[in-house]
């Protein structure tokens, strides 16, 4: 069974959001060459799609630094987001901060002084300060170790399976590493899931105890469209940065395109920005993201044996999204696949069949589509008439 033209790329978006993975491009977009790059190992993503446009070494094992400081506050946002914290409540540092370098990123918080959580997720975020982040990982994990073993089991969870976490701040340790994939994917983790504070990740600057400092992040002060997120430097691991933008996505109104990019080993800051900038471009410059359908939207109305209702309502659950090379949008063609007969009850939500989603004869991907409503028993009846039709159906 095949979509009409109009649904060809609403199913095509669905396909590849649903994969729940960054997932590749097809092979045409190999044609598109990616700008130089001199980090040891980088990536391009968009984020809407969950697709990788280009990446250098992305799963060779590389030093985080302070890139590590992402998962960081990703566990932090997980305890704010259960309650087990608030932003109001009031922190009392322990003697650890005070082992924290005068070469190190500080937000300058003193033990024994009470701060709250709020500036400590600021000083965390905007001036990467070590202390912070150690006073922050304590108060939740109840020591430095405790939390550590939270961040490796988020990475379990999220499927990074070359990443280790030794330390909450990124200082060098063998047993603390990570690939500029796994980076991109606990980014985009934290993007999608903390979007009320991922905005922190865009302010300028912050003072605590008097003193103002700037973000590292330059981009934030070069380019109004980025917004995050994070930088890193230690002398074993080079320049680092995580950057990403929010452009308006032509022919969809209020709707933002987001392409993130993940460098790793520069050799110098200068070079983090540029390789960064340059990225950033090239995902908006050589690809399209379009918005193919919403979530909840009609993908077919196919027949229901032996339930109340005759037709059932099925698509995807959330807004869907594909990124393609400039030009390809129309080549992609994806075939429904469903499991017949549908027979009543159907639970909302309910996996019912499967898209694939060709080009040029290919398949890209695929994905599930589910029930969009129940589909409650027929009377006995009802039942009984379905099932002696079905017997002629089936022959």
């Amino acid at each position: 069974m095949k979509f009409n033209a109009s649904l060809s790329r609403a199913a095509a978006a669905a396909a590849l959001v649903a994969c729940g993975s960054l997932v590749a491009l097809p092979a045409r977009a190999q044609q598109i060459p990616p700008p130089p790059m001199s980090a040891k190992a980088w990536t391009i993503v968009d984020v809407n799609s969950g697709q990788v446009l280009a990446a250098g070494d992305a799963d060779a094992r590389v030093e985080p630094a302070s890139l590590t400081k992402i998962m960081t506050s990703y566990v932090i946002f997980e305890a704010l987001r259960d309650k087990r914290i608030s932003m109001e409540q009031t922190v009392i540092p322990g003697d650890s901060v005070r082992k924290v370098g005068r070469d190190e990123s500080r937000t300058f918080i003193e033990a024994g002084k009470p701060v709250s959580v709020h500036d400590l997720i600021y000083g965390m975020i905007v001036q990467s300060g070590n202390d912070a982040s150690i006073a922050l990982a304590e108060l939740v994990g109840g020591s430095q170790q405790g939390f550590v073993e939270l961040m490796n089991r988020a990475a379990q969870r999220m499927g990074l399976k070359h990443t280790h976490y030794a330390n909450v701040d990124g200082l060098t340790d063998p047993q603390h590493y990570t690939t500029v994939a796994d980076i991109a994917a606990v980014s985009t983790h934290l993007i999608q899931d903390f979007p009320e504070y991922y905005k922190i990740y865009s302010e300028k600057s912050f003072t605590y105890n008097n003193i103002r400092q700037p973000n590292r992040n330059r981009l934030l002060y070069l380019d109004p469209t980025v917004d995050g997120l994070k930088t890193g430097h230690t002398k074993e691991a080079g320049y680092c940065l995580v950057a990403t933008a929010s452009r308006p996505m032509p022919g969809a109104a209020g709707v933002n395109r987001r392409v993130l990019s993940v460098v790793v080993g520069e050799p110098t800051e200068r070079a983090r920005v540029q390789d960064s900038l340059s990225a950033l471009n090239y995902g908006y410059q050589n690809f399209d993201t379009l918005r193919v359908y919403g979530a909840n939207q009609v993908v077919a109305t196919p027949k229901v044996w032996k339930g109340k209702d005759s037709e059932l309502k099925i698509g995807v659950k959330k807004d869907t999204f594909i990124t393609v090379p400039k030009g390809m949008a129309d080549k992609i063609k994806p075939q429904l696949e469903l499991r017949e007969p549908l027979i009543a009850p159907i639970a909302n939500g309910a996996p019912v069949g499967t898209v694939k989603v060709m080009a040029d004869g290919k398949s890209l991907a695929e994905f599930p589509v589910v029930a969009l409503a129940d589909v409650a028993q027929a009377s006995f009846i009802g039942r009984a008439w379905d099932a002696l039709r079905l017997m002629f159906v089936k022959k």
